[in-house]
């Protein structure tokens, strides 16, 4: 199934939001990365004293007029980075109106463009089972991601995914050289823990974008139901069932998903990783700048 996440439309708001993300607003993507190292760039970071064997060139020779001692001009050292933009491909995602899949695409698909625009490298992987699937290429500029965008609208979504071993199994994962984000409904049994922890030990900075659809997250049913698990073998599997929906039932699956969500943002949180829900039918600017998006793009 082909499911179009890019139009004209679109692509105007992601060069709007890449624009504004060039000023001095919160996000991800305000331009070329600053490592921890000194470097060679135009951008002064500080000065220390002269050791023998430095580069002369790089004497303040103000400062030795003040002090008369030498000291030596810092720069930060600015470098590419390379992004992993992780999509859940499990049958769940295939769920709610608007479809979580659809929603997934068109994250994964800004977030990919706003790096290219950043000048950074993207690598696009479909999480399904235990594997993680690469498209094929690594996005380094706008043709390459229009190509990308192509195949990720072919994307099928099917089975179910272990979130942990795909993205454990992974054969390069990266190491300290940028983002690991990781689109999923995370409703899954699978261990995202020690996903994440393996993720942090890579030194990666991860996102968490939890994509959940409207009836997901404010549930409208009422009296008696049948669910049917998307990723049920078939309409006799134990994961289907009748039920009752009550008032009571309601408001016990809403403290179900509260606990479980502030255990997402906690843990993240412990971890040094962001988390944030956004729902299937959110803005794509909202998604980017988070919820005090209007605000900022009045400003």
């Amino acid at each position: 199934m082909k499911r179009k996440i890019l139009d004209g439309d679109f692509l105007d708001r992601l060069d709007a939001a890449a624009l504004l993300l060039k000023n001095p607003m919160t996000g991800y993507f305000g331009g070329s990365r600053k490592a921890r190292s000194y470097g060679s760039t135009v951008e002064f970071a500080d000065f220390r004293e002269y050791f023998p064997g430095d580069d002369i060139r790089r004497i303040d020779w103000n400062v030795y007029a003040r002090f008369e001692k030498y000291f030596i001009k810092l720069f930060t050292d600015e470098r590419q980075m390379h992004n992993h933009i992780m999509i859940d491909c499990s049958a769940s995602m295939k769920c709610g109106r608007p479809e979580k899949a659809v929603a997934a695409l068109r994250i994964a698909a800004a977030f990919g463009y706003l790096s290219v625009t950043a000048m950074d490298r993207v690598s696009f992987k479909l999480l399904q089972g235990n594997k993680a699937e690469d498209i094929g290429f690594t996005v380094y500029n706008k043709d390459s991601f229009y190509r990308a965008a192509q195949i990720l609208e072919t994307t099928e979504f099917e089975g179910e995914t272990d979130l942990e071993k795909s993205v454990v199994n992974l054969e390069q994962p990266g190491y300290d050289d940028g983002l690991t984000i990781i689109i999923s409904d995370f409703l899954t049994e699978s261990n995202w823990k020690k996903m994440l922890d393996f993720l942090v030990y890579k030194r990666r900075e991860v996102v968490f974008i939890q994509v959940l659809s409207p009836d997901e997250l404010y549930p409208g049913f009422d009296g008696r139901v049948h669910m049917v698990d998307s990723e049920a073998s078939g309409f006799d599997d134990h994961k289907n069932m009748r039920v009752r929906v009550t008032r009571r039932l309601v408001e016990a699956y809403q403290r179900a998903f509260d606990e479980y969500e502030q255990e997402l943002m906690d843990f993240c949180a412990s971890r040094n990783a962001t988390f944030f829900t956004v729902s299937s039918d959110d803005p794509i600017e909202k998604v980017i700048f988070g919820k005090g998006y209007e605000t900022e793009l009045i400003k």
